[in-house]
């Protein structure tokens, strides 16, 4: 995958350890009450974190009752792993809403409405305590007290948007099903791109295709530029799945090697070389076995 994020904002918070917490009807992904945060570099695992996230998507296509509790689990792995996506700032139009007296949203498969007020949705990510903010019009007043390691987690973003920053908090949550939905989503994006491209499709079949990956645009990252010995971009990620939708995106449409389909296991990979098949020796040979038994049994 080129790098072309040398100078990035990149940095995210994990948590030691979440959990599943059900509230009015609606399950949530949240750390727990004594977990402890991590930084960590969401760039230093880019290749990990988008054949991981698709990977879940493709098990969350399987839509057979006895495959939720390895969905799941999978989830969570990757929760565990690398922390919650992020959505608050995925789905607005900019991670600087707070600064606004009204959040505006870009099209997303969660709220249709184009505009909520600011508190008010914050509160979809903070159903267990909502966070002390007051807001005055376009001033903004939030507190941390009584938690130290949270105090210091805040301090050390100060340079990121509030939003961000809030959503590095301990008390913060995602809807399961939300994040569920959002690596779905990749999964589809992904598949649309293979199906059109391994498949010989009529001229309305192939415009169908094109107009379905439409469906799949989504934020991106902000960026400004720094003038250091040249002009060079500095990117912000706004969230962690922005992150994995801007490098899968990359990921696809790489020239020698893109990500594909391993051809005995069927999960995602990205080759090391550009005409590899398998994700791994092992599935070449399980391969190569099948096909000469099939051979044997029709002959």
């Amino acid at each position: 995958m080129k790098d072309i994020f040398e100078h990035a904002k990149s940095n995210w918070v994990r948590y030691s350890e979440y959990e599943l917490k059900e509230k009015d009807g609606i399950l949530y992904i949240k750390p727990t009450d004594d977990a402890m945060p991590d930084i960590y570099n969401i760039l230093k695992h880019k290749e990990d974190i988008v054949v991981e996230a698709l990977n879940i998507g493709l098990l969350c296509m399987n839509r057979d009752k006895e495959k939720e509790a390895e969905q799941k689990e999978a989830i969570m792995g990757f929760v565990s792993r690398y922390g919650l996506l992020g959505l608050m700032t995925t789905i607005t139009t900019t991670p600087s809403f707070m600064d606004y007296e009204i959040v505006h949203f870009i099209k997303n498969r969660y709220i249709k409405a184009e505009t909520m007020d600011t508190i008010e949705y914050i509160s979809y990510f903070y159903p267990f305590e909502m966070p002390q903010v007051e807001k005055d019009g376009l001033a903004m007043k939030w507190e941390i007290s009584g938690d130290n390691t949270m105090m210091a987690l805040a301090m050390t973003f100060t340079d990121r948007e509030t939003a961000v920053n809030m959503s590095f908090q301990r008390n913060y949550a995602e809807s399961y099903e939300w994040v569920k939905t959002q690596f779905l989503d990749w999964a589809l994006l992904f598949t649309t791109a293979s199906l059109y491209y391994e498949n010989s499709f009529e001229d309305k079949d192939k415009e169908l295709y094109q107009q379905m990956m439409t469906v799949f645009s989504t934020n991106s990252p902000t960026y400004h530029i720094k003038l250091l010995d040249k002009p060079t971009l500095v990117w912000n990620f706004g969230s962690l799945a922005i992150a994995a939708q801007m490098l899968l995106s990359l990921s696809m449409t790489d020239d020698k090697t893109p990500i594909r389909l391993c051809k005995h296991c069927t999960k995602a990979f990205i080759p090391t070389r550009p005409n590899a098949l398998f994700c791994s020796s092992k599935c070449k040979n399980q391969y190569n076995v099948y096909k000469s038994r099939s051979k044997e049994e029709q002959k």
